[in-house]
């Protein structure tokens, strides 16, 4: 059954959001569109966050909101070192603790955490929990950690630093047209293509513990008794010092570095990815009123597709051949944008990809999800349409509608409603 048809599944309910701290695992009902943390972002607050089914407008066809699927809980310890505390030498002591785990805020496949839609993800995970988590780009120290401490009694202590880490998986919102079974159509916030997984935490705590310390056990002071061996009595025993090094790991790629060029592909390939057809005419996009069209650019212009009022020095630069792909499990189907006038492929460019407001451009075309988009449509008879791309999952739209302005990803669309367009077949 095609997904975008209607069910059950669009009415208005309760989402379960899994909730696992370690072992246990506890069931969370929160709304779908949850309340948020203190500094998330508008437009997706509580009182203004659509729900899966919702009804939408065509102003909604080039937005989308984050919704948190599953989240998990688990006390995590950064930095560890085991000491043994004699009876001289109880008192105030400086301890040299080393890198245990290094816990990164991701969401998607980026670090570099400044969409609107990134810090909703971020915001409803601490309101659905009820944690203050951390909602910018920000990782725990990869660097040893001097702990002070104040030892009252002799004994084998386990100094630490930790957190609560935080991961899941969320989803988004998108408005499109539904098909509600009875020759009607409607136009209904769905659960759009786009998914992934989050990681984040909590604020950071340091202590000492002993394996006869009571604690709980879903804490981090726990976590440090494991690192401590308290459940190996033969490990905890007769040590002067416990020191756990971080496992090697592969240095990260640094998104800066020059990439090594390529060689021309040959023989050269196809404008098009295989398995997809193009419409036998071409369409413009335009503004909802008209004024202005997809356009790109002539050779002196540039690369970035803008905004235009005329078809271009070339007469054909505001015309796009719309290549569709095969529809995929979900019902979604994705599109490449071919320009007639430069015969290049409308695109999200690799170095700008996570940056909220870059522009789009063209480039040759080529078998990549940066040149692949999701088309949102309004009911029949409309030609409104909302456009995303796949690889970003960001919302195709512009700051201002004035001649010139170049087309935008925005990674929940722009609040105006500047997002909507309309096809205008030739």
């Amino acid at each position: 059954m095609n997904p975008l048809r209607s069910s059950g599944r669009w009415g208005r309910g309760l989402v379960a959001l899994a909730v696992t701290a370690t072992s246990t695992l506890a069931a969370l009902d929160v709304m779908a569109g949850s309340a948020a943390a203190a500094g998330h972002p508008k437009p997706a607050t509580a009182a203004d966050q659509p729900k899966l089914g919702d009804a939408c407008t065509s102003t909604d066809l080039g937005k989308r909101y984050p919704f948190i699927k599953t989240a998990q809980v688990q006390p995590t310890i950064t930095h560890f070192k085991g000491w043994y505390v004699t009876d001289g030498s109880t008192g105030s002591q400086t301890v040299e603790t080393r890198t245990q785990t290094v816990v990164t805020v991701q969401v998607g496949l980026t670090a570099n955490i400044q969409g609107s839609f990134q810090v909703g993800v971020l915001g409803q995970v601490g309101g659905s929990l009820g944690l203050t988590v951390q909602m910018s780009s920000s990782t725990t120290s990869s660097q040893s950690k001097s702990i002070s401490w104040d030892f009252r009694r002799p004994g084998y202590y386990g100094l630490y630093e930790g957190t609560r880490k935080v991961t899941g998986q969320y989803g988004s919102l998108n408005c499109n047209r539904v098909d509600q079974g009875n020759g009607t159509y409607a136009t209904k916030w769905i659960e759009g293509p786009e998914s992934g997984s989050f990681t984040t935490y909590t604020t950071l705590e340091e202590g000492a513990v002993r394996c006869e310390d009571t604690v709980p056990v879903n804490s981090i002071m726990r976590r440090a008794q494991d690192l401590l061996g308290c459940g190996n009595p033969a490990r905890a025993a007769g040590r002067t010092a416990v020191e756990r090094k971080t496992p090697a790991t592969a240095p990260r790629a640094d998104a800066t570095a020059p990439r090594a060029a390529k060689s021309p592909e040959w023989p050269p390939a196809p404008k098009v990815p295989a398995g997809f057809t193009c419409d036998q005419g071409y369409s413009k996009i335009a503004t909802p009123e008209r004024s202005l069209f997809w356009s790109a650019p002539d050779f002196l212009g540039g690369d970035n597709v803008k905004l235009g009022a005329g078809p271009g020095m070339f007469g054909n630069q505001d015309q796009w051949q719309l290549c569709r792909g095969p529809e995929n499990t979900r019902g979604f189907v994705e599109y490449v944008f071919l320009n007639k006038a430069s015969g290049k492929c409308l695109t999200v460019t690799e170095a700008t990809a996570a940056e909220e407001g870059a522009p789009l451009r063209q480039a040759d075309c080529k078998t990549d999800d940066l040149q692949r988009f999701y088309v949102y449509r309004d009911v029949p008879g409309s030609d409104r349409i909302g456009v995303q791309n796949k690889f970003t999952g960001y919302m195709i739209g512009h700051e201002r509608t004035a001649d010139g302005q170049p087309l935008r990803q925005y990674s929940m669309g722009k609040p105006d409603g500047t997002g909507t367009y309309v096809q205008v077949k030739v």
